[in-house]
């Protein structure tokens, strides 16, 4: 009770003064700009200097484009060495793998009373309460679609569930507040939620999917609709909803994908019947290839896929549940970020054949 009432007590305040966007790439970059258009203060922090500066250039900005929105926002942005102040409400938008060094980076600017919000993929939130505190920690799930395409250009291609929620399922006045504020000027169906981890370990399962195209030439919808590939879909998201279900965690779904489907004993039909939902969600979107696909052949960088979806494969092992199917996607990954693989259809074919 009285860390209850702690946490609401701290929020009085919290919604008070600008919120710190940690990480103004695809993600972090659309939702402060769109805060920025509504009025609200946000200061932008991100590594790469040519894009803080033109955020915070009034000639040029931050221009988010695409079939959903097109508009230019100029906001104070720095580099993550030159932030100054503390801020109550930190928004953290960075690639999976750069969590902890990110919140340690943060810290001296989080209010004591303040929070981390984490938009990002995978269990992101487990690192942030280690480093800030379980009770400076938010937690976030975001299905959008965005692509930092160059230095103050953000391509924003298709809306997907936007869900927030306490880490214990608490509806705070802080996290009250926080889902009026995405709703008010972002997501108009944002979802607050007393099961914040159900949908990260959704997002788990799908991000799988993500990965899985990052090898392939073809889009995210036309690998879905690949009718030869559905032994490998169920492989890998059985894989992340058995793990799940032993962190007594129940899957929630989003965007056409339903857990259920993917649970030990659930028919071939079932699982055919929530691709066909995923792939009818992304056919329309502007965004055609996954950000892993950008990571690998258009900015050649390794992509998180170790700290993203990799984190399931030790949980899964402490429970006594292997998962090979990961295990190999993510190794085949791996060998596309050496030059040692390159981008075909046919990865997904020999991924496949390798599983049978």
């Amino acid at each position: 009770m009285a860390k209850d009432a702690e946490k609401a007590g701290a929020t009085a305040s919290v919604d008070r003064g600008p919120i710190l966007i940690w990480g103004a790439g695809a993600i972090g970059g659309t939702v402060g700009a769109h805060l920025v258009r509504a009025g609200h203060a946000v200061v932008f922090a991100d590594i790469v200097a040519d894009h803080v500066a033109a955020i915070r250039d009034r000639d040029r900005g931050l221009a988010i484009e695409g079939p959903l929105a097109a508009f230019r926002v100029t906001a104070p942005a720095f580099t993550p060495d030159a932030v100054q102040g503390e801020f109550r409400r930190v928004f953290l938008a960075v690639k999976t793998h750069d969590t902890e060094a990110a919140c340690r980076q943060l810290l001296p600017h989080l209010a004591p009373d303040g929070y981390v919000l984490s938009l990002q993929n995978g269990l992101c939130e487990r690192v942030i309460a280690e480093v800030c505190g379980t009770q400076r920690t938010m937690g976030a799930f975001v299905n959008f679609s965005a692509d930092w395409l160059e230095p103050g250009r953000i391509m924003y291609g298709g809306r997907g569930a936007v869900v927030v929620g306490e880490l214990d399922g608490a509806m705070t006045p802080r996290v009250t507040a926080l889902h009026a504020l995405l709703r008010d000027t972002f997501e108009p169906d944002a979802v607050l939620t007393p099961n914040i981890w159900g949908f990260l370990w959704g997002k788990l399962a799908y991000s799988s999917l993500l990965y899985m195209q990052g090898l392939a030439e073809k889009g995210i919808a036309d690998t879905l609709a690949r009718k030869e590939l559905l032994p490998l879909i169920r492989a890998l998201c059985g894989e992340v909803m058995a793990v799940a279900r032993a962190e007594g965690v129940t899957p929630l779904g989003f965007n056409g994908f339903e857990p259920s489907a993917f649970y030990e004993g659930a028919s071939e039909d079932a699982a055919r019947a929530s691709i066909a939902a995923l792939e009818a969600f992304n056919r329309p979107n502007a965004k055609t290839h996954s950000g892993i696909w950008r990571d690998l052949w258009v900015r050649r960088r390794a992509t998180p896929a170790d700290a993203q979806i990799g984190v399931v494969i030790p949980i899964g092992r402490a429970h006594g549940i292997a998962c090979p199917a990961l295990t190999a996607l993510i190794a085949m990954v791996h060998q596309c970020e050496r030059g040692e693989r390159p981008m075909s259809d046919d990865n997904l074919n020999e991924l496949a054949r390798n599983l049978a």
